[in-house]
């Protein structure tokens, strides 16, 4: 199972919290992703456009430009685990970060508790961000091929929507052999409607296929 990040997210959070308000105007985005394969660093940083209170049960920032701390703690986690396990690359309108782990169970979506299959040794996850903006983005169809050294594809899955720390897509694997492999992931344009200004054409709307080479992948991990 993913690991718990309490104590990363609590430290990563009085970070945050320092840096919130200091320049106006500022996007809340992630900074510093690095090329294909490269381990990915980010930070959060809060604008200081108003925030209007409403009805519902839910926790409203006050303060102009405050970020709630489940969205805080979320990227904390998700950059630690890019950082960490995996790697980033941007492509277009993209940001891609990959995260590789041993295989996992999930729930699926009838409630059921499903455990990895026999032969299933990696967990691989890919987060699509707005370059622009560092927002993990919902509703992209994504396909993910494992490519051996020889250029043969060992397995390759359409990825699901999870709900984690983070939000991500993934699927388990299977890998043959300890080796060294390519990622090849395949970003067709999400599904959902888009509002903007018709001169300027609908964001997010060009297939995008990324590669992370070098890659070592192991059965026994």
């Amino acid at each position: 199972m993913r690991r718990t990040v309490a104590a990363l997210t609590v430290a990563t959070l009085g970070l945050l919290a320092s840096g919130c308000g200091q320049d106006d105007g500022a996007d809340v985005r992630n900074i510093g992703a690095t090329g294909s394969g490269g381990t990915g660093s980010g930070s959060v940083t809060s604008g200081s456009g108003s925030v209007a209170s409403g009805s519902g049960s839910g926790s409203i920032p006050e303060a102009a430009g405050e970020v709630p701390e489940g969205v805080a703690a979320q990227y904390a986690a998700v950059e630690a685990e890019i950082a960490a396990e995996g790697g980033a690359t941007e492509s277009g309108d993209w940001r891609v970060g990959y995260i590789v782990e041993p295989a996992e169970p999930w729930f699926e979506n009838d409630g059921t508790f499903r455990e990895p299959a026999a032969g299933e040794t990696h967990h691989i996850e890919i987060v699509p961000f707005e370059a622009a903006t560092g927002r993990i983005v919902p509703n992209v169809p994504i396909r993910l091929e494992v490519v051996d050294d020889s250029g043969a594809v060992v397995d390759e899955q359409e990825l699901s929507f999870y709900y984690a720390e983070f939000f991500h897509y993934a699927n388990n694997f299977s890998v043959p052999e300890q080796g060294t492999y390519t990622l090849r992931a395949t970003l067709s344009a999400p599904s959902f409607r888009r509002h903007g200004e018709e001169s300027e054409g609908p964001a997010l709307a060009e297939e995008t296929t990324v590669e992370f080479s070098d890659v070592q992948l192991s059965p026994d991990e």
